[in-house]
């Protein structure tokens, strides 16, 4: 179970957002708020040797050495695995105590200002953590205990988290303004970088011809081609077919190239798939000095246009009950999972029997979906996979789920669909912002008071 890590000082004070998702959709550990209740607790035991001391306090709340201390051996381990680099120990230490002070600021606000969290909602959190972790609770309870946590505080300092999360986006987002010039300006800024370049996405089935080839060899490889194109026009998946023959670098995304100004890809390539619409295939095969080549037209972009990426995904869902926890049903997916990726099942045949909403009927295809049509811990899940991935265990408010990816696509968005999303965009650019001066007046109407080590 791998811990919430800060992983660069300057991470301490611009990671605001990285909790709610580490707690609601990513495999986690202890959490901040977890690690200085457990300092609170047990003194300095996690550092041996090191004798233990409050080095400040803020509000109510105290913030101890040995706490410091773990923060700062947790950013060095980081930092040597990743072989980050790292300020000079006296800056860091000032870094992640100043880290550890926003903390509080804000734990100390959220307890005040913050939405009630019911324990049915904690419940689905918490046991997002062990299926995340592909754990069940007693295994969950058993890995607190080796870290020196009780359940109970651990809970505790899940809700904390969530607590700590929401008002922080309430209270930064009301800080936020968009002006429609902004946008607007925005938007002619994009449109202007993107100048009036078509851009092409095409996917390809390569077989090679080897340089210097006879007459025999070159039948032989077209023969090959022409047999993989015929397959496609019979009704296969190009991608599928693509997967199964072709001989270039991107089989393993079924061909797929990826969305590229005209310019960037061949001229032959262009030529051929200039007349077709997307979603077509040529209809002959291409020679080139690489080898025989079946071309698709997977998406087409005018210059100036703006995008979005959309994606096809399927899922498996088994709803939360008295009947059915959230682990239970966690190790239920996770062999379900097994069995489709031995080839044992299929993905379709799985959720037609099994899945518990209404696109069961069609082997589970949640269709194409634009960012947002999904609750969050199932959109990241969904937005970290591969073509073809398929996801541990997901819990989301719904259920559990299991979640494949088919396909992804840039499609050109309306002028309303442009709007809202650069006002989306302008929104995260300016958040940082936002959050810092939010945490500067927290702090301006906080207690915080520094204490030197005892003599």
């Amino acid at each position: 179970m791998t811990e919430l890590l800060f992983h660069s000082c300057a991470a301490c004070r611009s990671a605001p957002r990285a909790f709610a998702v580490a707690l609601l959709a990513a495999a986690l550990g202890l959490l901040a708020p977890a690690a200085f209740a457990q300092a609170r607790a047990s003194g300095a035991a996690g550092v041996p040797g090191m004798a233990d001391y409050i080095v400040a306090v803020v509000n109510q709340e105290l913030v101890t050495n040995a706490e410091l201390q773990s923060r700062l051996a947790r950013i060095q381990e980081e930092a040597a695995r990743s072989k980050a680099a790292l300020p000079p120990p006296a800056e860091l230490r000032k870094q992640v105590l100043e880290a550890l002070i926003d903390e509080r600021v804000q734990l100390t606000n959220a307890r005040e200002n913050g939405p009630k969290i019911d324990e049915a909602e904690l419940d689905r959190a918490v046991a997002n953590v062990a299926v995340q972790n592909q754990m069940t609770m007693p295994q969950l309870r058993a890995r607190l205990q080796q870290q020196g946590l009780a359940y109970s505080t651990f809970r505790t300092n899940v809700r904390e988290q969530m607590m700590m999360e929401r008002v922080r986006e309430r209270e930064v987002n009301s800080r936020i303004r968009i002006s429609n010039d902004e946008v607007e300006a925005e938007i002619e800024k994009r449109r202007a970088a993107a100048g009036n370049a078509v851009q092409l996405n095409v996917a390809q089935i390569l077989v090679t011809v080897p340089e210097g080839a006879n007459a025999e060899v070159v039948a032989q490889r077209k023969a090959r081609a022409e047999a993989a194109l015929a397959r496609v026009k019979a009704g296969e998946s190009f991608e599928a077919v693509s997967r199964e023959v072709s001989e270039d670098g991107n089989k393993a995304q079924g061909g797929v190239i990826g969305l590229r100004p005209a310019d960037r890809l061949p001229d032959v390539f262009v030529e051929v798939v200039r007349s077709l619409k997307p979603g077509e295939v040529a209809p002959t095969l291409l020679r080139s000095g690489a080898g025989f080549h079946a071309l698709k037209l997977v998406d087409r972009q005018e210059g100036g246009a703006l995008t979005v990426q959309q994606t096809h995904a399927r899922h498996i869902l088994l709803r939360v009950s008295a009947q059915l926890s959230a682990e239970v049903a966690g190790r239920r997916l996770a062999e379900f999972k097994r069995q489709i990726e031995s080839g044992a099942r299929s993905f379709e045949q799985v959720a037609r029997e099994n899945s518990e909403d209404g696109s069961a009927q069609a082997g589970g295809d949640l269709g194409w979906t634009a960012p947002g049509a999904f609750v969050p811990e199932f959109e990241e899940a969904m937005n970290a996979l591969p073509i073809n991935g398929i996801s541990a265990p997901v819990l989301s408010r719904f259920g559990v789920h299991l979640i494949q990816v088919l396909e992804r696509r840039q499609v050109a968005l309306d002028p309303k669909q442009q709007r809202e999303q650069v006002r989306n965009v302008l929104r995260e650019q300016k958040f940082e912002a936002a959050y810092l001066e939010w945490v500067r007046d927290l702090r301006g109407r906080a207690y915080i008071e520094l204490r030197e080590p005892p003599q």
